[in-house]
């Protein structure tokens, strides 16, 4: 009997030959990361615990990008508290201000995850890194500190659920909306501590970027983590990164077995599946974007750790190019490390934004978890490319977070209420247009 892609690495990281779901491997870590949120939790149990030393400095990845640029008193001691760590025990993956990004975008760009790679994090959304044929997953602070000691970290083997995606999606589709569409299908707790792989044409064909937005999103059907095999967009992708770096140097490649069991199949004809939107509050409450049009916004967010990379700016900048954010509304443009700026500026994407009405932010997670940079206030709405949609999530109990892809939020910008790119086309809504883009475009009563 074969062996999935996650058996194969957490086998090799433990040291056994191989292992099945259920097992307890105490596993070598590759990388363990963690923020300004959770990394002074971490510290304090550390040193609680008599620690004096990391396992390696190098395989320690420190991010302050969750409050950052400090806002407020808290916030500048949190990042304070990490810094003085980081520098006493010479971590050398450590950025401030102006060379940081959002961890699960910088991490990545930065070269310091290969295939086979066990990445832990103390932040759930740590899955991301399954994009790149590695294992990685959410803990808790208390077992970052005992891994930052050790280099090791106790895991239970998980069951993996194969989804298979068919076919070609249509023009303004990509892997946020198979993604939700996939959770809608699921359930949050449909893959509850069970790793998902993602594989079929679509996904043979999807940019890593979108990988990346897949198995970003995997906690939110209560997975373990996301993958994605090894092929050749995951090595064109690896060869791009810095010179010297992990990515380009080291990692082994990782695919499941042929005959490798899995606890479910679940297969998906991709050429059917629309522009898809998640309501409030939860991820798994999907809908066509189509059929939301009567439900009007006060803000857009775009960019996150689920839809930062300039793939995802470049994608929102094709609508908004040459037209205007509708009056009504605020859009607040989050890249998703110092480079994408850079990017997005030389090649046009950050100026057709701005020009757009688009407020353009440092790196940062800011509003996607209701911290700063974007709140929002009782009875508002908002659409959004992050990853959650919870109750409060975002802002106020009483806001509302609606969560879509790069597509959809810009058109949604535009209309001045949810819509699908096909809507803001046929209308022909252009900078020109009066009103500020929402004659033409149906649906915008308020519900």
């Amino acid at each position: 009997m074969g062996h999935t892609i996650v058996e194969k690495i957490l086998a090799r990281a433990g040291g056994r030959a191989e292992v099945s779901p259920g097992d307890i491997v105490e596993a070598r870590v590759d990388l363990a990361l963690a923020n300004d949120v959770t990394a002074p939790l971490a510290i304090d149990e550390f040193e609680k615990a008599g620690f004096t030393k990391v396992f390696d400095p190098t395989k320690i990845a420190l991010v302050p990008d969750h409050f950052t640029p400090n806002k407020d008193i808290k916030a500048a001691s949190q990042n304070k508290r990490m810094r003085e760590f980081a520098r006493r025990h010479d971590i050398a993956h450590y950025w401030e201000v102006g060379r940081v990004g959002i961890e699960h975008v910088l991490l990545p760009e930065q070269g310091l995850v290969a295939p086979g790679d066990v990445v832990i994090g103390a932040d759930s959304h740590t899955c991301t890194y399954g994009a790149l044929a590695a294992f990685s997953t959410g803990v808790g602070s208390t077992d970052f500190a005992a891994a930052m000691a050790w280099g090791r970290v106790w895991l239970r083997v998980p069951e993996t659920i194969r989804f298979v995606y068919h076919g070609r999606p249509s023009r303004y589709v990509g892997g946020k909306d198979l993604m939700l569409h996939t959770i809608g299908l699921i359930g949050v707790d449909g893959a509850l501590y069970q790793a998902m792989e993602f594989t079929g044409p679509a996904i043979k064909r999807m940019s890593v970027a979108g990988r990346f937005t897949m198995c970003n999103m995997a906690i939110e059907a209560g997975a373990k983590c996301g993958v994605v095999g090894y092929d050749e967009t995951t090595a064109a992708y690896l060869q791009g990164r810095p010179a010297g770096s992990r990515a380009r140097d080291g990692g082994v490649e990782a695919n499941s077995d042929p005959d490798a069991a899995f606890v479910r199949e679940i297969e998906i004809d991709a050429a059917a599946v629309e522009p898809t939107v998640s309501l409030p509050h939860l991820a798994s409450n999907t809908a066509p974007a189509a059929s939301l049009a009567g439900i009007t916004i006060d803000q857009v967010v775009i960019g996150s750790c689920t839809n930062g990379r300039l793939e995802d700016l470049r994608q929102a900048a094709e609508l908004l190019r040459g037209r205007k954010v509708h009056p009504d509304v605020r859009l607040i443009i989050l890249p998703g490390t110092q480079q994408v700026c850079l990017d997005a500026a030389a090649d046009g994407t950050m100026a057709a934004l701005i020009e757009a009405g688009g407020a353009f932010s440092t790196p940062t997670c800011g509003p996607c978890l209701g911290g700063h940079m974007g709140v929002l206030a009782e009875g508002e709405r908002a659409v959004a490319t992050t990853n959650r949609n919870f109750v409060g999530r975002m802002g106020h109990p009483a806001s509302e977070v609606y969560l879509a892809s790069p597509y959809v939020a810009a058109a949604s910008a535009i209309a001045g209420h949810i819509a699908t790119p096909e809507m803001v086309d046929a209308a022909g809504v252009s900078s020109g247009a009066p009103d500020g883009g929402r004659r033409g475009v149906s649906g915008g009563g308020r519900s």
